[in-house]
């Protein structure tokens, strides 16, 4: 445990702020302020919360995330004056944050992470444990979202079978079938798998290394979801809001086209506050035209800001928004999917002779 004491230098007029800041277990951290005279102190946390009043001087606050942070402390010395106060502030690094949903450590360390000046990792999945999907770090979505349907026209069930997403031999694959399989009465001719991400997070840099599927009509995914979305049978659901899509905004890091395999997409979508519709950049189907997606490991990245989105085929820019300070969906946070559809209006036709293929993810990576 460790222990922050700061003093304010404050002139003879203004009484002495003392602040000390405790490092406790799982991302939790201790505030204990005193002033004589104070009747409220203030606190800031330095990670998007505004501020939190009090009469106690001794606060406790829980951090999802690794990294630094500014705590401010003001002490009030009248209620109805606010303005009659002296302030206060430490910076607090947090290295042992768990995240909202985990139980536990959600840092891999069994292979060495790339290192980006300015970043710090704060999840990862390296999938070098043979088996399931890490039930800590990932929900798998089966529900259909949509009146037994999933979206977009798409033509498969997800599961949480080990036959449709497994690690194996240091990668996540997901499966994607030709079998006749069916949920609550409703029945498809494929199955696949949908993996959300159990963490959320606002800006940073995503690192996905992955090598795609080959055959025509699969359509795989690597996005992101504002976890405001209340959407059906996903990790979140309506703990951080209840926006529905386009509302909610959806970055697609990659997608790729079940007729072209040569061409990968990088799309935003969002809620257009002049229109009140959905909106999209790029909307003209543009992309990257790529070659080996299928037969080697390729790494696809999101660049997130206040400012703006940029996302990234082997650090050769794909797209790039700015982050528009009218639109809200991309100032929340989000959680990471993975997924891997059938057919669908990205997918197109699935060939008679589609038998199966795989999305094979070598790893996950979140920084910030």
């Amino acid at each position: 445990m460790v222990s922050i004491f700061i003093i304010s230098c404050s002139s003879d007029s203004v009484p002495e702020l003392q602040v000390t800041i405790t490092l406790l277990e799982d991302g939790k951290v201790r505030v204990d302020a005193s002033a004589p005279g104070a009747v409220v102190y203030r606190f800031s946390f330095g990670d998007s919360q505004d501020y939190i009043d009090q009469k106690s001087g001794t606060i406790e606050y829980t951090y999802k995330n690794k990294g630094d942070y500014v705590i401010g402390v003001r002490a009030f010395f009248d209620a109805n004056d606010l303005q009659n106060n002296v302030l206060n502030s430490a910076t607090v690094s947090i290295t042992n944050a768990i995240g909202v949903g985990l139980s536990g450590e959600f840092i891999d360390d069994s292979e060495v992470a790339t290192e980006y000046t300015g970043y710090t990792l704060v999840f990862s999945d390296e999938f070098n444990k043979d088996g399931a999907p890490s039930d800590q770090k990932w929900h798998l979505q089966y529900i259909p979202i949509q009146g037994g349907n999933w979206a977009n026209g798409e033509l498969q069930h997800y599961t949480t079978r080990r036959d449709n997403s497994y690690v194996s031999d240091g990668s996540l694959k997901i499966v994607a079938k030709r079998e006749n399989y069916s949920y609550d009465g409703n029945s498809k001719n494929f199955t696949s798998a949908r993996l959300n991400s159990k963490f959320d997070f606002q800006y940073g840099r995503v690192d996905v290394r992955a090598k795609l599927p080959s055959k025509e009509g699969t359509w795989p995914a690597i996005w992101t979801l504002g976890s405001n979305v209340l959407e059906l049978g996903g990790y979140f659901r309506n703990s951080k809001g209840s926006v529905s899509w386009p509302e909610c905004g959806e970055i697609d890091i990659m997608e790729q086209y079940g007729a072209d395999k040569s061409k990968v997409l990088g799309t935003f979508h969002w809620r257009s506050e002049s229109s009140n519709g959905h909106a999209m950049y790029p909307n003209d189907g543009s992309g990257l035209n790529v070659s080996g997606v299928s037969s080697e490991y390729h790494l696809y990245s999101l660049v997130w800001s206040a400012s703006s989105m940029k996302i990234y085929f082997d650090d050769r820019l794909v797209a790039q928004l700015n982050n528009p300070s009218t639109e809200e969906e991309f100032r929340n946070p989000h959680y990471l999917l993975l997924n891997l559809a059938m057919g669908g209006s990205l997918g197109g036709t699935v060939p008679s002779n589609f038998d199966q293929d795989v999305l094979e993810i070598d790893y996950v990576r979140i920084y910030q």
